[in-house]
């Protein structure tokens, strides 16, 4: 009979805002490899409502196809009753948040994340400013 075991990462990222995409795949994989979970889950979580975690090939041309997309989804100079309530230029930040959603859960097969060839995890930051970040890793399994 196997035992379940969870691991738990804190992850802190420094970011420039406004779209700015960090591959964190590293990161993730090391929590897994530090866990020792054979097989399971790992979920990767942003704290925040304006960061949001997703998986894309990370290159240079979708780094800059996916903030054109965004633009397009959630337009900068669109009314917001978020910008008029707050008076901080961030509604479509929060939008485009909760649009690509806070967090990702991967299988951990044989001890390792099961993602494609070309599939990265990325946080990415929707605000308008540069911040700290912080993205939880649980992992659980066995």
């Amino acid at each position: 009979m196997s035992m379940l075991t969870a691991h738990h990462e804190e992850i802190t990222i420094r970011t420039k805002g406004n779209c700015d995409m960090i591959d964190i795949t590293r990161d993730v994989v090391k929590s897994v490899e530090q866990s020792k979970v054979k097989n399971g889950i790992c979920t990767v979580f942003c704290v925040g409502s304006t960061g949001a975690i997703t998986t894309i090939e990370y290159e240079s041309g979708l780094l800059k196809d996916f903030p054109e997309a965004m633009e397009r989804i959630a337009p900068r100079d669109a009314v917001y009753e978020h910008h008029l309530r707050w008076g901080d230029g961030n509604g479509h930040s929060h939008v485009r948040a909760s649009v690509v959603g806070p967090s990702l859960t991967v299988p951990i097969i044989n001890g390792r994340l099961s993602l494609g060839t070309w599939q990265q995890i990325v946080f990415v930051d929707f605000d308008i400013r540069p911040r700290s970040r912080l993205v939880q890793v649980m992992i659980v399994g066995e």
